[in-house]
């Protein structure tokens, strides 16, 4: 009877670890065989391989397909290598892919109620109440907050010019990003430039490292969907320590706007005006109109919100910036040029830092995408498939729940649209080069009604940090550095590099 039931539970077993892995072959889509209980993500789910890394093998393995398919455990996945495919999902068919299926149970992780995380209506509510928060005339009014904190950024350039050995770019530019965060978001001196220990500066790192414990909780999420409602992934140090962060700015300000338009001030007015209402994109009336839907703008909410523009803002900023400086090292040429155009441009405005002169600054606007195209921040952009859709260009039946990924990394090093991609080269960013390519194989910032909402912050942040370092200071490859820095392969949808960035700072004459 024992034996018995030991056969039984291995079937059982057995049945769960592959029941869904027929799924591409019924609809013949290629793809590698899948193994029992991983599916094909066997180095994923152990932290051997990133989200990006996979994403480009496949790419590159399977030239002659507009889609392959890959298993997340059980779950199917689509990777789209067809740009036409890719405008669709984005925007075209939008209403059947409006899900990113990055969230989890906000009960247990109550920093995923946000509005990168957030799906179907607390996605559609909370973005047309914080798409307000990135307009042009906001983005002026904060810049004087930036040139403070880029002047900030000048020296500490200055200072490790002036030190012996290296500077880790990265981390240079880490603690300007998270400088700026704090100014220009929250209100708050963070000191991260001038202490590179600052409390801002840990919960920066807290964020985004990926220790053993989590990796493994992560991969009993995605491999369990039974027990995922009781599976707290996120370290309970960081909640902690945001909601106590966000508490007291809220007590401190009475829970009404300051008046200094940062973004703590945008939440606390949408806490004032009560609950957010508007029509659902997920249910329906019987006569087939939208439903009115509503969500509480509460401390929970807040926080949310606070926690995804630090955590967004800090690491694409600072890992685009950083690794721009990392290619003009190796391309002094465009260096030169791009100083000679910041000094031409900040004499006209009394060699000072402003919003119109950093528009005006188009060789580096050029580097800083150049960059983006060939390690972008997102190496890849999700989503799932809501309710049943069929790829017109394929005949592909698809099932609501099937998870979608673009690929980006890959499509902005194809050859097939970008001559030499893996040399740095600025020009591809002129008016005329940019008309002649698809839209959709350039997507460090998505696309779409769920593109990134603080694109033109990120970019004019990060512009201006570039600016500052090298109006006073030149690049250049140190003894330690790697042409091609190496992955961390550990990384999960946000890319990062292992070891820093370290280059030669010298001081302009």
């Amino acid at each position: 009877m024992i034996l018995v039931l030991l056969a039984l539970l291995a079937i059982l077993v057995y049945y769960l670890g592959t029941w869904n892995h027929q799924y591409w072959a019924k609809r013949n889509v290629k793809h590698d065989p899948p193994v029992f209980l991983f599916g094909n993500n066997f180095k994923g789910f152990f932290g051997r391989q990133s989200f990006t890394q996979v994403a480009s093998d496949l790419y590159n393995r399977f030239p002659n397909e507009k889609v392959v398919g890959y298993y997340r455990g059980s779950t199917p996945e689509l990777y789209i290598r067809d740009p036409d495919i890719v405008r669709n999902i984005l925007s075209n068919d939008f209403a059947y892919f409006y899900p990113r299926g990055l969230g989890r149970n906000t009960d247990v992780e109550p920093l995923l109620a946000n509005l990168l995380h957030a799906d179907g209506d607390m996605w559609k509510l909370m973005r047309q109440r914080l798409t307000p928060a990135f307009t042009t005339a906001r983005l002026k009014a904060m810049f004087p907050l930036v040139v403070r904190c880029a002047e900030r950024l000048q020296d500490e350039a200055r200072a490790a010019a002036a030190r012996p050995g290296a500077c880790d770019a990265r981390e240079l530019m880490a603690r300007f990003t998270t400088e700026f965060i704090g100014a220009c978001g929250f209100g708050v001196e963070t000191n991260s430039l001038g202490y590179q220990d600052s409390h801002f500066r840990k919960i920066g790192r807290l964020i985004f490292s990926r220790p053993l414990s989590v990796i493994i909780k992560h991969m009993i999420w995605e491999l369990l969907p039974p027990l995922r409602s009781y599976i707290h992934v996120f370290d309970r140090k960081l909640e902690n320590a945001l909601f106590s962060f966000v508490k007291n700015i809220r007590e401190v300000r009475q829970c009404k706007p300051s008046g200094r338009h940062d973004f703590i001030d945008l939440l606390l007015e949408l806490e004032g005006k009560g609950k957010i209402v508007g029509k659902s994109i997920e249910h329906h009336n019987p006569d087939g109109t939208p439903m009115t839907v509503d969500i509480e703008m509460d401390l929970k909410m807040i926080t949310a919100q606070v926690f995804i523009f630090f955590a967004a803002g800090f690491e694409t900023s600072s890992s685009a910036t950083s690794y721009t400086l990392h290619q003009l090292a190796f391309n002094p040429e465009s260096q030169l040029k791009i100083q000679s155009e910041i000094d031409e441009v900040l004499q006209k405005y009394d060699n000072k830092l402003c919003y119109d002169a950093v528009a005006e600054m188009t060789l580096l606007s050029m580097a800083f995408k150049e960059a983006m195209r060939m390690f972008p921040s997102a190496g890849v952009l999700k989503r799932v498939c809501a309710r049943p859709y069929t790829f017109p260009e394929l005949g592909l039946n698809v099932d609501p729940g099937v998870k979608i990924v673009v690929p980006v990394e890959a499509l902005q090093n194809d050859e097939k649209y970008f001559d030499n991609p893996r040399d740095f080269q600025p020009n591809r960013f002129t008016p005329e080069e940019m008309k002649k390519r698809h839209k959709y194989v350039y997507l460090p910032f998505g696309d779409g009604p769920r593109a990134c909402i603080g694109s033109r912050l990120g970019e004019m942040q990060s512009l201006a940090g570039l600016a500052a370092v090298l109006q006073v200071c030149s690049v250049a490859p140190a003894p330690t550095t790697r042409r091609v820095p190496p992955v961390d392969s550990s990384s999960n949808i946000v890319q990062a590099v292992r070891g820093g960035l370290p280059l030669q700072l010298t001081v302009r004459q």
